[in-house]
């Protein structure tokens, strides 16, 4: 009789740490008006992702302080931890293998519609990349980028937006975090600077 109930028990942790609810799109009203006016004349398609990859409010049990972000790499979430043993998941596509972070670093500062200028390695494994990209829709940073250090060294890997929004779910970026702009809007109005990052 105690084994049953025991086990009932387990059953029903179990059970509601896939308790998941998807939240709604960023709403407008968190959008600033060149926030609006850029993501308007995007040079994509507009991707609104459906089932897991759409941002969900997660169980999520952790000994992760909150403010946490987590990217939980082989999956292609991205957890920000909140209180209550709760979290807000997103959809994020991830670096191929030899190139992505792993470990621990510390959001060091953060930029609204970044520029871009490409690495000399990123020059060399890809060929015919501009100099530089200025600032928007259609630059691979997207609409916010949070740039991760390890103490006070630039670890020259990102969390930011995309202007390809179609390959969300996957292993392909040059070892950077993205996520839909939408999201990372809500992502960077939520996580200060200095917030804890650990990737999988």
């Amino acid at each position: 009789m105690i084994w049953r109930a025991v086990g009932a028990l387990l059953l029903g942790v179990m059970l509601s740490g896939c308790v998941s609810e998807t939240m709604s799109p960023t709403p407008e009203s968190v959008l600033k008006p060149r926030d609006k006016q850029l993501l308007a004349s995007a040079p994509y398609a507009k991707v609104r992702p459906e089932g897991r990859l759409a941002r969900h409010f997660v169980d999520y049990p952790s000994n992760k302080k909150p403010g946490t972000i987590v990217v939980d790499t082989p999956n292609k979430y991205l957890y920000l931890v909140e209180k209550d043993g709760k979290a807000i998941r997103y959809g994020v596509t991830v670096g191929e293998e030899s190139l992505a972070f792993r470990g621990q670093a510390k959001v060091g500062r953060k930029a609204e519609w970044p520029s871009w200028t490409p690495t000399p390695e990123i020059h060399q494994r890809i060929s015919g990349l501009p100099a530089y990209v200025g600032p928007g829709p259609h630059n691979p940073m997207g609409a916010r980028a949070l740039y991760l250090y390890q103490g006070s060294r630039d670890t020259l890997f990102r969390i930011h937006g995309t202007n390809q929004p179609e390959l969300l779910g996957q292993a392909i970026s040059s070892g950077c975090i993205r996520m839909l702009n939408e999201d990372v809007i809500d992502l960077y109005n939520r996580a200060p600077v200095g917030a804890d990052v650990v990737v999988l």
